[in-house]
């Protein structure tokens, strides 16, 4: 998998032709945003940081490194719900949508470094 494949987007950011298949890799869905509006091919929930580990993680940067390990142990344990995600990078471009505030510190930038990773 090429870098240039996979990308992240706020979901309050509007879709763009170029985003190719667009996931949505929020455990909820995006405050404020109508379903009709957000335009994702998936909802990937189950590849999403579970209740009990958001709760932990409160969006605080200084437990981001916790937040890494705990969450891709997360998903070492649940490799099938990363795979929708992985087939359709293996068919083209991908973006992985939030809606996190922190642009730097979020599920999305996680997940896409857990992907680059673990080809």
């Amino acid at each position: 998998m090429a870098r240039s494949e996979l990308h992240i987007k706020r979901a309050y950011e509007p879709a763009a032709p170029g985003d190719g298949f667009r996931v949505l890799v929020d455990r909820l869905w995006p405050r404020g945003v109508r379903k009709d509006d957000l335009k994702v091919d998936l909802w990937a929930r189950d590849a999403a940081p579970s209740a009990a580990l958001r709760k932990w993680y409160g969006h605080e940067p200084e437990r981001w490194e916790g937040f890494l390990e705990r969450y891709f142990a997360e998903l070492d344990s649940n490799p099938e719900a990363l795979e929708p995600i992985r087939a359709a990078l293996r068919k083209g471009k991908v973006t992985l949508v939030y809606s996190a505030r922190d642009e730097r510190h979020n599920q999305a930038v996680a997940l896409k470094s857990y992907l680059e990773r673990r080809r």
